[in-house]
């Protein structure tokens, strides 16, 4: 019988526990929660950009150190909880494959990596400071951690998903008329500048400045074929290296328009009302 009782008990608190952490379920709680989990994330990417300011960082080294140490018990705290209370959601109901497959989703993996650097820090993982400073640079992916708490975040992440198809076919085009300009520029351009297109490799940055119309004067045709050449290989960039940004902003309207009728009735039209079915 006590362990009848036990078993409940234990059913209820990792149920709440599930609600907290699940959008519109953990009510009051669950909101000032996720505002805090928010609060936290944020002081962290400032905590991370302050230390790199040297006199920051001796003055207060030790206050950046306890605010980290106190953060990853907080989003250690989190990712378990979210781990353990993972079986209560439908289709990850198995005690050890549910939690796992729960585990492996794309934002329960930015959690992991959010806190992992500490705790490689902390087995003596960082014998190369080079290193250390590449994993203490890693804690801003906590940053990405926000996109569970933002439907503005999460629609992104949408549109990303639905136009992922035209956008890799975006880049791949863009990607082919770098390395087209970069060859083309290469043989025009060497016998006149062997030191500047020394090399196909070498002249893709020439290529990558002229196709984002950044120009940044250091590398740059004399010849008048070279110039003629250059000046259609910008007019060519506009377009194609503009093609991304159309792409995102028509998915956007798509996912706005969405969004839209999801909120209102199908019948009438009339926006539904909180608590409505």
């Amino acid at each position: 019988m006590a362990t009848s009782k036990g078993g409940r008990r234990y059913g209820r608190i990792r149920r709440r526990t599930f609600e907290l952490f699940e959008p519109n379920l953990g009510g009051r709680i669950g909101y000032r929660l996720d505002w805090a989990i928010m609060l936290l994330i944020v002081l962290n990417v400032v905590a991370v950009i302050l230390e790199t300011v040297d006199t920051l960082a001796l003055a207060y080294g030790s206050f950046f150190y306890w605010f980290e140490v106190a953060s990853v018990i907080v989003f250690s705290v989190e990712y378990v909880a979210r781990v353990w209370s993972a079986v209560e959601k439908e289709g990850y109901t198995g005690p050890i494959t549910g939690r796992l497959s729960f585990a492996s989703k794309p934002l329960l993996v930015v959690d992991l990596v959010a806190i992992l650097p500490f705790y490689l820090a902390l087995g003596g993982v960082n014998t190369d400071l080079r290193f250390l400073r590449a994993l203490r640079l890693v804690r801003l992916f906590r940053l990405l951690k926000l996109a569970r708490y933002s439907s503005a975040l999460q629609s992104l992440g949408d549109v990303f998903a639905d136009k992922k198809e035209k956008l890799v076919l975006a880049f791949f085009m863009n990607g082919l008329l770098l390395v087209v300009a970069s060859s083309v520029m290469y043989y025009i351009e060497h016998p006149q500048q062997p030191e500047a297109f020394s090399s196909i490799p070498k002249a893709f940055w020439w290529g990558v400045a002229t196709l984002t119309t950044v120009g940044y004067g250091d590398v740059h045709p004399i010849t008048p074929v070279g110039q003629f050449v250059g000046g259609v290989i910008a007019m060519l960039g506009i377009g194609l290296f503009a093609l991304p940004a159309s792409i995102l902003a028509s998915g956007f309207i798509e996912q706005a328009d969405k969004e839209k009728q999801e909120a209102c009735c199908p019948h009438c039209g009339e926006p539904l009302e909180e608590g409505a079915e």
